[in-house]
């Protein structure tokens, strides 16, 4: 069975993602501890503008704002019954936008983590768990999604029970983990790991990958430990753009357009083929990545070295594969794109 993701990747060896939802949000905006989802509904011209700011930088995916939009995250604004809505509201935004960019836009679906713990460790159990993320995606499809894209999770059994969830509703899917302890999600998963977990599904991903974590060096890395499996289906890279810093009363994130496009290049050259940013990454970055990957010809994989050079340093010394050090200690709810 074919769909607008798998049609494009066949016509080319790299697509550009989307930046950050939170960054953006926030800048036209929306207040700490507010629920971006609920501006799908209320502020539906900044959702345009929000999706727009990526197509016309030059992104051939992007992601809806519909991160948080599972039952157990909007429970924690009242809002639990409205996640089948939020989300067919967020896709229909954007199939808005994708239909008038005047090229192919793939239309990618967000569904994030529950932020519960799943059993044995937490209450949340794998049934409860697919019944959420099938209720998402069952939104995402009426309002239009080219794909579901679960993003930024940590425990291998939210996973599969997205991967379940996705066949529920007959929705070709992606999904990207994050790596930020030490090379491992903060339940322990490498890129190895990971790697070995698609090959297992009954109902692997379209593509599979890493998002946010603690910054482009170290997702680089993460690229490097996938490619290093050589896996059989294309790799995402969703890398923060730069390090987190706190100013005037705000989060900002230092890594400049410049720094951004080196990045794109380097993830195209480690493995990856669907390639954008996560969070702090704006319309200026995607717009120097864009024009990076066309202009650039594509080199070797790069070294380590390379990359430390070109983008920072990493946040540890070791990227978690064959190391016991970094292995779980407890569940993070679960951050967005900022």
């Amino acid at each position: 069975m074919t769909n607008p993701l798998s049609d494009l990747l066949a016509t080319r060896d790299w697509l550009l993602a989307d930046g950050a939802t939170g960054t953006n949000l926030f800048n036209m905006g929306l207040e700490s501890g507010d629920p971006p989802e609920f501006w799908n509904e209320s502020k539906p011209d900044n959702i345009r503008a929000l999706y727009r700011g990526a197509t016309d930088a030059g992104s051939d995916l992007f992601l809806t704002n519909t991160f948080g939009a599972n039952a157990s995250r909007l429970a924690l604004h009242d809002a639990q019954d409205r996640a089948h809505a939020l989300s067919r509201i967020g896709a229909e935004i954007a199939r808005e936008v994708a239909d008038t960019a005047g090229r192919p836009v793939i239309v990618a679906g967000s569904v994030g983590p529950t932020g519960e713990i799943m059993e044995p460790v937490g209450p949340l159990s794998h049934a409860r768990a697919v019944e959420m993320f099938h209720e998402q995606a069952e939104g995402l499809k009426a309002g239009g999604a080219d794909v579901a894209w679960v993003e930024t999770i940590s425990a291998p059994e939210e996973f599969r029970a997205a991967a379940e969830a996705f066949a529920l509703a007959e929705m070709p899917w992606c999904g990207t983990m994050s790596f930020d302890t030490a090379g491992r999600t903060m339940m322990g998963m490498t890129s190895e790991g990971m790697a070995q977990m698609i090959g297992t599904l009954p109902n692997p991903p379209l593509a599979f990958g890493a998002n946010c974590g603690t910054g482009a060096s170290d997702l680089l890395r993460t690229v490097l430990g996938f490619a290093a499996t050589r896996p059989k289906r294309p790799l995402i890279a969703k890398g923060n753009a730069g390090i987190p810093k706190y100013v005037d009363g705000h989060i900002h994130y230092d890594g400049t357009p410049d720094l951004m496009a080196r990045y794109a290049v380097l993830a195209r050259d480690a493995g990856a083929t669907i390639i954008g940013g996560c969070c702090g990454t704006m319309p200026d970055h995607l717009r120097a990545m864009r024009v990076a990957l066309e202009e650039t010809p594509r080199g070797t994989a790069p070294s380590l070295e390379l990359i430390e050079a070109e983008i920072g340093p990493f946040s540890s010394a070791s990227d978690g594969t064959g190391d016991q050090s970094a292995a779980p200690k407890r569940e993070r709810r679960g951050r967005r794109r900022m």
